[in-house]
């Protein structure tokens, strides 16, 4: 809703404030003298609202200068995907094209949001995001890429977004002779997600016929270890038309606890009747089948709604992860009642490993798990073992007690007892298998971010090294993350030496310089690092790969201020490299401002800095520009920790739809990336404070803009999303620093998110003065600042309701403020429209504009 809406509002306030007064007049009156009475109401009023509507309907999708409109419709830099060694020893790069922003046609396609899901009913796969829209292969070294033949005519891979970054619905088989890759077509009569089988050596590609796949929890197929078969999600061929919704009601929708503790975080997208459980296991409910290179399909087990289903290394089982009844309308679908079993693919027998009820009652703090089984996996260097951990403290860390979690494996044909891997003092995270005499656990406490990188042993159980121990928020001294490899079996595994006694590391390699990422040898046996290679000035450079462990030779991806990204084969033992890939630069000719890594202090000592960006052409002595902060508050228990940098000033920009830096285009100094700890020592919590430290990281900010002669302090702006929202709004609650604001998806009223958020742990009702004070909405009278509001209308994150902004813009405009508030259509929590991302960007230029490049008196309301 925009200002206009408001003006609407006040206007049809006024008329019926002045219409209640008429019916005294008009009552006892004659028919026809009623009837005039509601011509002269009709002929004052009714104009001017249908006016102000008019005018406000009128407003389609605008965009903001060409400039700006230039950057945002570049394309992203390809990806690509490393095949495992072939037959030869070789080894293939899948290059794979990423779409631009969808348009708004493709944001209004049919959608369901349920369980905590958001997907295409027609398709059964992912609703909204980008996708992959071209395919090339290119044999390493020095192979000339070439296309892939026999390509669907509309590409459209989808690809989702998770821990590990991008993951296209896309991978190489383990003999890198095929990769398959699952289009999505919305077409009439072919609707779905299909399969395609890709062969290496000819480029050619072909379809699966007669399978329609089920995609809406996860990438729906994986290779199985033979190369020869993929374990697939289907739609089931019987399923029948979807449940139709009745317009009667056929009773109330009735919830209940009975004194039982449950408390829970605050979703979106949840389940609301019987009528929505039934949909949602219409299009949920999947069939795992086998798809051989041939085409042949065999189906394994019974229909269920089937969230995962992952084939043993040695492809006699099938591990399933299903849902089952009863659903919760306060929980999205993974913290549903879950059954673990694992079907025999020669027998067809099935057996169970674990029934887990649903997860009401996990304590909504860090590192509280479930109190039963959980993180069911399968051991990746042996044949068919399961593994799984248990909570050791009923899944509850403010329990005192040494041993948090275990480990658990169980051999198939899974009917003897399980045996016991480790036992751990931290709240598991991850674990990577490489052989029977090593695997590396990871483990955290959120406590005191204190991090465990512990060398266990599959083949002596209670053999183990601890190779690290420090603080995952220190960044400087992060020994870095082992690199994986696929093995002969479809799973990943620890890249190792070639004597088993190291294995490779990456990190971002974070230092007062910036980042500067490494490779290194750590040891198995004592945990111990040498360092092999590290990134260095003028190019910013990210390893990918171990290629070849013997040499060693690494793919990296390597760019600088001035050139786009581009891989490269690394040799460490003779420093030699060569490029591999070509890719244009996705800006043209444009020019694009360069970045400066600022560095200064906070009042109170701390170290803080901001990626500086300045219009092109802009020269030491032009003057100060009006400036524009971008930052995102993160919470620190120490203060070194607070003080780091991140980032690199030998990076490529990389302007996705939410940075603020093509606005130095339209004359700006720009400070991304702003640094706001929210520091808590000790047993200090950080948001204790967080009002004043804010408060004081801005000032910083702006003082050193000043300092350096760039920013004109009478003229900034602070923007954020999300966190970064409620940070703006606070700000301009509690300072006067800013001429304006813009707060987008972000959460205002702490009261509407009780138990919990972002990293505070502390419920309302144990800290109501920290939640009253740092809501905005509580002091929305003192925001006199004029502030932009931005939302998503179908924003899907936790806790940032649309609702939150619309209350703040009534609770502002309500004590007279300065307040546009802007709903995008269809959008998440992050915009994806094309449309969309060019009239945000249009409304923030304009905001921009109008009171901070040429200030003009705000007005204010008593």
């Amino acid at each position: 809703m925009s200002s206009n809406i408001y003006v609407m509002h006040r206007q049809v306030s006024q008329s019926q404030l002045r219409f209640r007064a008429w019916p005294g007049a008009c009552s006892g009156s004659p028919l026809a003298w009623r009837f005039l009475c509601f011509y002269l109401f009709f002929l004052l009023f009714f104009p001017a609202m249908i006016g102000t509507v008019q005018a406000q309907s009128a407003l389609k999708y605008q965009e903001p200068p060409k400039a700006i409109v230039e950057l945002v419709d570049a394309r992203p830099t390809p990806i690509v995907d490393v095949s495992p060694s072939d037959q030869t020893g070789g080894r293939w790069l899948l290059i794979e094209a990423i779409s631009g922003l969808p348009s708004i046609a493709d944001l209004a396609q049919p959608e369901m949001r349920l369980a905590g899901l958001r997907f295409n009913p027609k398709t059964n796969g992912p609703s909204r995001g980008r996708f992959l829209t071209a395919l090339s292969l290119k044999e390493l070294p020095d192979g000339v890429e070439k296309p892939i033949a026999g390509l669907p005519a509309k590409m459209k891979i989808p690809i989702i977004a998770d821990v590990s970054g991008l993951t296209p619905f896309a991978g190489w088989a383990p003999d890198a002779r095929h990769a398959f890759f699952i289009n999505v077509s919305d077409a009439t009569g072919d609707a779905g997600l299909s399969l395609w089988i890709v062969d290496a050596a000819s480029a050619q590609a072909r379809r699966v016929p007669d399978l329609a796949l089920n995609g809406i929890f996860s990438r729906p197929c994986e290779w199985s270890g033979d190369s020869l078969h993929l374990i697939c999600i289907a739609v089931p061929k019987a399923r029948g038309p979807a449940p139709a919704r009745s317009e009667v009601p056929a009773g109330p929708v009735i919830q209940e606890n009975l004194g039982r503790v449950t408390p829970g975080p605050t979703f979106e997208d949840l389940l609301k009747s019987p009528e929505d459980e039934a949909i949602f296991d219409h299009y949920a409910t999947s069939q795992v089948v086998v798809v051989g290179l041939d085409g042949k399909i065999a189906p394994v087990g019974k229909p269920g709604v089937i969230a995962t289903a992952s084939g043993s290394p040695d492809g006699r089982y099938v591990l399933l992860d299903e849902c089952r009844h009863p659903y919760s309308y306060l929980l999205p679908f993974y913290m549903f009642p879950e059954r673990i079993s694992v079907i025999d693919l020669k027998t067809g027998n099935t057996r169970q490993l674990a029934d887990n009820p649903l997860q009401d009652a996990v304590p909504n703090i860090h590192d509280a798990v479930e109190a039963g089984p959980r993180e069911f996996q399968w051991r990746s260097d042996a044949p068919s073992t399961v593994f799984w951990v248990e909570a050791a403290d009923g899944g509850d860390p403010r329990v005192e007690a040494p041993v948090r979690d275990r480990l658990w494996t169980r051999d198939a044909p899974f009917t003897e007892q399980p045996g016991k891997l480790a036992e751990i003092p931290l709240r598991f995270t991850s674990m990577a298998w490489g052989n029977g005499q090593v695997a590396i656990v990871e483990e955290e406490r959120w406590k005191d971010r204190k991090r465990i990188m512990l060398a266990v042993s599959p083949a002596a159980p209670g053999r183990e090294v601890t190779l690290f121990e420090g603080s995952f928020e220190d960044h400087y001294h992060d020994p870095g993350q082992p690199f994986e490899v696929m093995n002969t079996a479809g799973k990943l595994v620890l890249r190792t030496t070639a004597d088993g006694s190291g294995v490779y590391v990456h990190a971002e390699g974070a230092s007062p310089e910036g980042d500067q990422p490494f490779v290194s040898v750590m040891s198995l046996a004592t945990g111990e690092t040498k360092r092999l290679w590290r990134s260095a000035a003028p190019f910013y450079e990210s390893p990918s790969a171990v290629v070849d462990p013997a040499a060693p030779t690494i793919l990296i991806q390597r760019e600088s201020p001035d050139v786009n990204p581009k891989y490269y084969l690394k040799n460490l033992g003779n420093n030699s490299l060569a490029q591999v890939t070509h890719f244009p630069n996705p800006y043209g000719s444009a020019v694009l401002p360069k970045k400066q890594v600022l560095k200064y202090k906070r009042a109170d000592g701390v170290d803080l800095s901001a990626n500086l960006y300045l219009p092109p052409g802009y020269k030491t002595g032009d003057g100060p520009l009006p400036a524009l902060i971008e930052a995102y508050p993160t919470e620190y228990k120490t203060r070194s920790a607070a003080g780091q940098i991140s980032g690199s000033p030998y990076q490529f920009p990389r302007l996705s739809w939410g940075s603020p830096v093509p606005f130095t285009t339209q004359g700006y100094a720009v400070l991304e990336n702003t640094t706001m700890p929210i520091l808590g020592e000790g047993q200090a919590e950080p948001n204790d404070t967080y009002v004043d430290q804010l408060v004081a990281s801005a000032k910083a900010a702006i003082d050193e803009g000043a300092r350096l002669g760039v920013v004109d302090r009478d003229r900034v702006a602070v923007m954020g999303h999300s966190y970064g929202a409620f940070m703006t709004a606070n700000l301009l609650a509690h300072s006067t620093l800013f001429k304006a604001g813009i707060a987008r998806s972000g959460a205002y009223n702490r009261t509407l998110t009780p138990f919990g958020f972002q990293n505070e742990d502390r419920t309302y009702w144990q800290a109501p003065e920290v939640y009253y004070r740092m809501s905005p909405f509580s002091y929305a009278d003192k925001i006199k600042t004029p502030i932009l509001l931005i939302h998503g209308e179908a924003d899907n994150n936790s806790g940032t309701f649309p609702m939150q902004s619309e209350r703040l813009f009534s609770a502002i405009k309500g004590q007279g403020g300065t307040v546009r508030f802007v709903l995008l259509p269809l959008e998440s929590h992050g915009y994806a429209a094309r449309e969309s991302v060019l009239h945000m960007l249009w409304e923030m230029n304009n905001w921009l504009s109008t009171y901070v490049k040429n200030p003009k008196p705000v007005a204010s309301g008593e």
